[in-house]
């Protein structure tokens, strides 16, 4: 059983997909789309990678939580990067972020694409498990 996540702490699809899916029952497993570093509220990209980072994965844990797992249930990621010279800063705020949560990394993926949408400079999924 499956079922779409939607919640408004998140920013909504721009285009047809959703932001995210519950499998399992009761809800084991939680798939997110990429997520942007656009502000939910406000709809806007922040300067900088760093800044960036941080809010593609404050977008990426509230999908998670209205799904009904945490941060600590993040088991996989998958990092779509502008440009790889940055690896060093997204490496930081990552760390920052999970470091806050109390919690320990989930396994990774970090790729250098040519271009995101919104010429973001980053863009992250994620997986979640109980």
């Amino acid at each position: 059983m499956a079922h779409e996540i939607k919640t408004y702490n998140a920013p909504s699809a721009i285009g047809p997909y959703i932001q995210g899916i519950v499998f399992g029952s009761p809800g084991n497993m939680v798939m997110t789309s990429g997520q942007l570093p656009v502000h939910p509220e406000t709809g806007e990209i922040p300067e900088g990678i760093t800044a960036q980072t941080r809010q593609s994965l404050e977008n990426v844990l509230a999908i998670i939580e209205a799904g009904g797992l945490s941060v600590n249930h993040m088991i996989k990621t998958t990092v779509f990067v502008k440009d790889l010279k940055s690896f060093a800063l997204v490496n930081e705020a990552y760390r920052a972020f999970f470091i806050e949560h109390h919690t320990g990394f989930p396994a990774r993926t970090c790729v250098e694409v040519a271009r995101l949408p919104k010429d973001a400079l980053i863009e992250i999924e994620a997986i979640a498990a109980l």
